[in-house]
């Protein structure tokens, strides 16, 4: 059996006066760390090409990176809302969209969690400081591997289960975050002041895991709990493509 294919959603940006498309590298080691063959996507694909840009794929990891447009999920924009990215919107949506309807393994981070969350349905909270202020700073001024504050998992849960622990610090920085929870999403890691820092789907549907930290981050530490969590996307997707085969 080949190693399994994890396509992973890029950015579009403008670097040194050139528009570029890619990823963190960190995205891209953490599925290699796994066992894993990584596959950049960029938006410039678009929501007509989401669909064939799976073909030959086995599992989809959505990434960090701009906020969401609210008027996905009905609201106004709030003062603090920072730009989005219609264009990577309507792409990750779709391929949202395309894998869910594939079956496919997937694993959201930070953003993903919230696009996963305003695809199925939900909301967001589009400032946390000015919308749900509290005790936990979810965008301290830190390292990018600097563990900030605490997530409580349920036990049982997948999220749990991949992370090998109830309770884990973890390294944070976001403004946003899932508001009204979607339809057919398990709240599976909360954080002390009661943010969801972690979704999924039931145990009897397709593979769904989203976090709203940054795990790929921990990538150059081996004992790293984050690792877990490629580790179960990819175990996932080789468990996909044994049984197609």
């Amino acid at each position: 059996m080949s190693s399994p294919r994890i396509g992973i959603t890029g950015v579009l940006r403008l670097w040194d006066g050139a528009e570029r498309t890619g990823v963190n590298a960190a995205y891209a080691r953490s599925v290699l760390a796994a066992g894993g063959v990584p596959l950049i996507l960029p938006p410039v694909l678009g929501s007509s090409n989401a669909g064939r840009a799976l073909d030959g794929l086995d599992g989809l990891l959505l990434t960090g990176g701009e906020d969401i447009d609210p008027a996905w999920y009905g609201a106004d924009p709030s003062p603090a809302l920072y730009p989005p990215s219609r264009e990577r919107d309507l792409f990750e949506l779709a391929i949202f969209a395309a894998a869910r309807h594939r079956d496919l393994p997937i694993l959201g981070i930070c953003r993903g969690i919230q696009l996963v969350n305003v695809g199925l349905g939900g909301t967001l909270y589009q400032d946390l400081p000015s919308e749900r202020p509290g005790p936990v700073d979810h965008n301290p001024a830190a390292d990018r591997t600097a563990r900030s504050h605490a997530v409580l998992l349920e036990p049982g849960s997948r999220a749990a289960a991949a992370l090998g622990a109830t309770r884990l610090s973890v390294n944070s920085f976001h403004h946003q975050s899932i508001r009204d929870l979607a339809p057919g999403l398990l709240v599976s890691g909360t954080t002390e002041d009661g943010v969801i820092e972690a979704v999924e789907s039931p145990a009897e549907a397709p593979w769904l895991l989203a976090v709203q930290w940054h795990p790929e981050e921990m990538h150059a530490d081996g004992r790293a709990p984050e690792r877990g969590l490629f580790q179960a996307l990819v175990a996932e997707a080789e468990r996909r493509e044994a049984v197609a085969s």
